[in-house]
């Protein structure tokens, strides 16, 4: 093989005929003036179409300006005495910086999306379209996609091993939140000392702490990190400071403001953040788009602006130490339903190997001066755009973001050289062949049940089924909730009663992650009443390596060496429980026949799962790239 590697290379002559004499970036505003309080975005694409340019929608991508805001809006001393301030900010001691985080992909702030294509919707609006999309990259990129994307797109993906589950029991809050935890970002060794298996949980996310230091850069920050002489800060590295930041459109916190023991002024804290969302990672219309010119699209996207309402309560145990802090979620408010993009950190100011401090013990109020209780109770918004769109943090002092105001689509433009214009135009129709998905829900399965549900009666061209599990939040499913701090909290989901386990600020669920140990036994799909699994699935191992394994990745994963994908069988087992047939093998007459996809299994969990189950089919149609019209 190297000997043939070598022989080619000899051969080469350097230099390659140009195929193009010009590449511009363009970039075109949303047609929203600012303004996101619809939960919509909205852009069209008339500005590019009289341009007389080839664009390419394969690389084209979406700037989405964020502006997360953390609030207090009340604090209560319960006993004792506590000095200083409750929320402090702007305090190195006691940084926030660490507190909040984004959950994995900077694409869960789509809830659904809608092309329009010259008048014709060729893209159809689809709810949970993140969860989807979450699931095809977790299964299509690779480890490199990480390390040279993972920073742009906003993916460090989840550990699987580090979640742990709380128990509701009344009364008694813990340091990680309610329900499924895999919130902290303090990383400890393992603890492999005298006690059953646990492996992680508990012991820090990695992901989540990768993401946080995506967006949280401050310019207080000391570049000395271990404490030593030296106090030069970022800041005093750049010239004005953070107008140098707000000049070239990074992502850092502004705007931080301590909150007084005293006069009990609110704190906060705002983050301003710019992401990268690529359009071939939102729909498979723009992976498999060729050059095109004179097309006219326009682009609706439903968004994900959340608000989430959490307390803390900080107990101290002598002068200046906080013996421990609780984490309580108290409501979270999404207009369309759909995912919770924003994590909290965990509070917890030890963990056994070793004594660590989270990041979200910035959150723990004031510093204890004897023993005593005080909580606080916080707002925490994500916003697209500039403003924060929760009232009652506005009112409280948020300010405006100072990057982007609006989302910006940006797209190369390409002038070919004549001679490799002819050869493209000699067929200048070009068929483009994609994917879209349909969403369906069987809400409730009961532990050890088994199912048997018919999703549609018909849908032509299937390619593929996905059945991601979560717990189940269907109220008539559950136990008698038990109630917490007046919360009623769900004994099947850990969670609020009645709230999806997807918008929760502790679980990672919806974002790449299922619900863990969501084990499905007795496992098929039957298209038109035939199985299209040989022999029922009853073992993970062979949906693993019979079913998920290698589905979108390079090559099938047949060729050791070139591959892609990241769900690994741990991965699988723990909390990464995708349920995935490929449906498309088939003789190309029956293609066009609409045919019923029906699911059967057994729910092997001790709780009561909710199935979200998407139907992949195929679409194709024909384009003039020259006139970007429909054929």
């Amino acid at each position: 093989m190297s000997d043939k590697l070598v022989f080619d290379l000899a051969q080469e002559v350097e230099g390659s005929p140009s195929v193009f004499v010009r590449k511009d970036w363009l970039n075109i505003l949303d047609n929203q003036n600012q303004n996101y309080n619809n939960n919509q975005s909205i852009i069209d694409t008339s500005q590019l179409s009289n341009s007389n340019k080839y664009m390419s929608y394969r690389e084209a991508y979406l700037l989405i300006p964020f502006l997360i805001t953390l609030g207090t809006t009340d604090a209560t001393l319960v006993s004792g005495a506590y000095t200083n301030r409750f929320f402090a900010p702007t305090d190195g001691a006691r940084s926030a910086d660490y507190s909040i985080g984004l959950k994995n992909w900077f694409g869960q702030i789509i809830h659904s999306f809608t092309l329009d294509y010259n008048g014709t919707t060729i893209v159809q609006q689809t709810p949970y379209i993140n969860m989807w999309n979450s699931f095809k990259l977790m299964t299509s990129l690779s480890l490199d996609d990480i390390n040279t994307q993972g920073a742009t797109i906003g993916f460090y993906p989840d550990d699987a091993t580090s979640w742990q589950y709380n128990t509701p029991v009344v009364g008694t809050i813990t340091s990680f939140g309610q329900g499924v935890c895999n919130n902290s970002n303090a990383i400890n060794p393992t603890d492999v000392y005298g006690q059953f298996t646990n492996f992680n949980s508990g012991l820090g996310n990695s992901g989540f702490l990768a993401r946080q230091q995506l967006i949280n850069f401050d310019i207080d920050g000391i570049t000395d990190g271990y404490g030593g002489p030296n106090t030069t800060t970022y800041g005093s590295l750049l010239s004005s400071g953070q107008t140098a930041l707000t000049n070239v459109w990074k992502s850092y916190i502004y705007n931080k403001r301590d909150q007084t023991a005293v006069a009990l002024t609110n704190g906060r804290l705002q983050i301003n953040v710019v992401a990268t969302v690529y359009l071939k990672h939102i729909h498979s219309f723009f992976n498999m788009c060729p050059l095109l010119k004179g097309v006219f699209m326009k682009m609706t996207m439903n968004l994900n602006n959340t608000t989430t309402e959490f307390k803390t309560t900080t107990v101290g145990s002598a002068q200046n130490v906080v013996a421990s802090t609780t984490l309580l979620c108290r409501s979270v408010s999404n207009p369309l339903g759909g995912v919770n993009p924003l994590m909290v950190a965990s509070t917890t100011t030890s963990s056994v190997p070793s004594t660590i401090t989270s990041g979200g013990y910035g959150l723990c109020p004031g510093n204890p001066s004897a023993l005593g209780t005080a909580s606080i109770t916080y707002r925490l918004n994500i916003s697209v755009g500039a403003k924060c769109l929760d009232p009652i943090l506005k009112n409280n002092g948020a300010g405006d973001g100072n990057l982007s105001q609006s989302v910006y689509l940006y797209i190369p433009a390409y002038t070919f050289n004549p001679v490799f214009e002819q050869a493209f135009l000699s067929s200048p129709v070009k068929q483009i062949k994609y994917t879209d998905v349909y969403q369906y829900q069987v809400l409730g399965v009961a532990p050890g049940n088994t199912f048997n549900n018919l999703l549609t009666n018909g849908i032509a061209n299937v390619k593929s089924v996905l059945i991601l599990p979560y717990y189940s939040t269907n109220s008539s499913t559950v136990a008698t909730p038990v109630t917490l701090d007046t919360i009623a909290i769900s004994t099947n989901t850990g969670f609020l009663n009645g709230t999806p386990v997807w918008q929760s600020p502790f679980d990672t669920a919806g974002t790449g992650t299922t619900s863990p140990l969501c084990y499905l036994s007795n496992f098929n799909i039957q298209v038109s009443g035939q199985n299209a699994i040989y022999n029922t699935e009853r073992y993970n191992f062979e949906q693993f390596n019979n079913q998920l394994y290698g589905q979108n990745a390079v090559n099938g994963g047949l060729t050791d060496g070139i591959n892609s994908g990241l769900i690994d069988r741990q991965k699988f087992d723990m909390g990464y429980s995708y349920y995935y047939v490929n449906v498309e093998r088939m003789l190309p007459v029956e293609m066009s026949v609409p045919k019923s996809i029906q699911i059967l299994g057994t729910n092997l969990s001790s709780k009561y799962i909710d199935l979200y189950c998407f139907i992949e089919y195929g679409v194709e149609v024909s384009i003039d790239v020259l006139t970007g019209a429909r054929v």
